[in-house]
């Protein structure tokens, strides 16, 4: 099929689409005299994805029209290049297809964003079929969703390689016993940052693991729910420098193990490496006890920084024992004394005895700590002002 640019589509698109939804795809045109965008369709005459992945320039964008496409596989090999959902988030069904035996989406290197995009149902042979593979560069993924795929994402382990996440969606692990089947992966590459995003509904494998020489992790919500299964709600095996902030960290009665946060499970680590975890809300239900954090002193570097401040945790279990570092201004309750936790509020209540007696998150350990902002549901964030006294856990 010849390229379909999105000259020749403007009256199809009029059709489908209503006039603001149309304005948008028009301007999308009309936004760079020097890079083109190319329209796929769910239905012909429209172009395929794999068609417009391999005659897209880079510096193109490919329009996603909204539907359900299935089987549409393919490989990124631009050095920089936008995929971008129109309306409502068009849906990528595997469908028993797979690129490369890896994934729905491979991204081989460049500077990649994919937008409002989702991604079911991926399986491989080896077991590791991903909604996406990222091998190296950068990818930005925003206002995506990954479900019901054998790993959500998974990078590669190239060390210069950079993943951002932001206001997407990670759920529903395929059940089948001994698979390991985590939401995200992230190898052993430079930078993995999270925000805004969802987790929930794993099986037996991490929701969250990243073994990345650093990981920024913050205001996310990172619980499995009454359907999950997970084993760590996130595994940081490989230490390296670490922020977990502002985060709800959720356990739930079904999961394989108590440990919320793992950090230096496996060795190996970099040899930078420090944990700072502040102002998360960290919840477990159930009940046989938690532990709401478990640090790997004796495979981490000697005198590894770790600073754990102003954290609720929320429900039967401790912190981290045993653990040494600097623990200050953290608070223990009981999910039930939480706002409106049936509501999926987890904010102290506004009378709460435990408000404003957090330690000032700007200055310990050497670095600020405070949060700039905080989860906000089902998707996203929203920012926040500095009070005049700090007050713990994931909501001012």
């Amino acid at each position: 099929m010849a390229p379909m640019r999105i000259q020749d589509v403007l009256g199809a698109m009029r059709a489908r689409c209503s006039r603001r939804l149309f304005g948008a795809a028009l301007l999308l045109a009309l936004g760079s005299s020097h890079a083109e965008t190319l329209v796929v369709g769910p239905k012909a005459p429209m172009l395929g994805l794999a068609d417009a992945l391999a005659a897209a320039h880079d510096g193109d964008t490919i329009a996603v029209l909204d539907g359900e496409y299935n089987g549409e596989v393919g490989v990124i090999l631009q050095k920089k290049l936008t995929i971008r959902g129109i309306g409502k988030r068009p849906l990528l069904r595997a469908g028993g297809r797979i690129a490369e035996g890896k994934a729905i989406l491979v991204v081989r290197n460049g500077d990649i964003t994919i937008e409002n995009i989702a991604f079911q149902g991926a399986r491989a042979p080896d077991g590791n079929g991903a909604g996406i593979r990222f091998e190296n560069g950068h990818l930005l993924v925003k206002n995506c969703a990954f479900e019901d795929n054998e790993i959500g994402l998974l990078t590669g382990n190239v060390a210069e390689a950079e993943l951002d996440i932001v206001d997407s969606q990670f759920s529903e692990a395929p059940k089948v016993t001994g698979s390991l089947p985590h939401l995200l992966y992230a190898g052993r590459i430079a930078r993995l940052s999270i925000t805004g995003s969802r987790f929930h509904e794993g099986f037996e494998g991490h929701l969250i693991k990243s073994r990345a020489r650093r990981s920024v992790i913050a205001y996310n919500f990172i619980a499995d729910g009454p359907g999950g299964s997970a084993s760590y709600e996130i595994d940081l095996p490989n230490g390296g420098l670490v922020q977990i902030i502002g985060n709800i960290i959720g356990k739930s009665e079904n999961a394989q193990n108590r440990t919320l946060v793992a950090y230096g499970s496996e060795g190996r680590p970099w040899p930078e490496s420090a944990l700072y975890m502040s102002h998360n809300t960290l919840l477990s239900s159930g009940a046989i006890p938690a532990r709401f954090l478990r640090v790997f002193d004796d495979k981490l570097p000697a005198a590894a920084p770790i600073v754990v401040i102003n954290n609720v945790s929320a429900g039967i279990g401790l912190l981290s024992p045993f653990s040494s570092g600097v623990f200050e201004g953290n608070e223990r309750t009981l999910g039930r004394w939480l706002r409106a936790p049936q509501m999926l509020d987890f904010a102290l209540p506004n009378d709460s005895m435990l408000r404003h007696r957090a330690v000032d998150p700007t200055r310990v350990g050497g670095q600020d700590l405070s949060p700039k902002a905080e989860f906000k549901m089902p998707i996203g964030t929203r920012a926040i002002t500095p009070p005049a006294a700090w007050s713990a856990g994931a909501f001012q």
